[in-house]
């Protein structure tokens, strides 16, 4: 699965540093949202964020998201 970054604003935030056409694998995504959660406003994330890491969760975090 690959995501296109600049369709996720809180991912987009954490991927500051990558071009704004960026693409990231699905694992990668998930591990960024897993490492950066400090930073990402919960209350911002869209019902389309939210649904994408659902789904990464899912897939790739074997139903468990690892972050405090």
């Amino acid at each position: 699965m690959n995501v296109r970054v600049t369709q996720y604003p809180q991912l987009r935030q954490l991927c500051w540093n990558r071009p704004d056409d960026a693409v990231v694998d699905g694992e990668t995504a998930l591990a960024l949202y897993e490492r950066n959660w400090r930073f990402v406003d919960r209350d911002a994330i869209t019902p389309h964020e939210q649904g994408l890491l659902d789904h990464l969760v899912a897939v790739y975090g074997n139903g468990h998201f690892l972050a405090a």
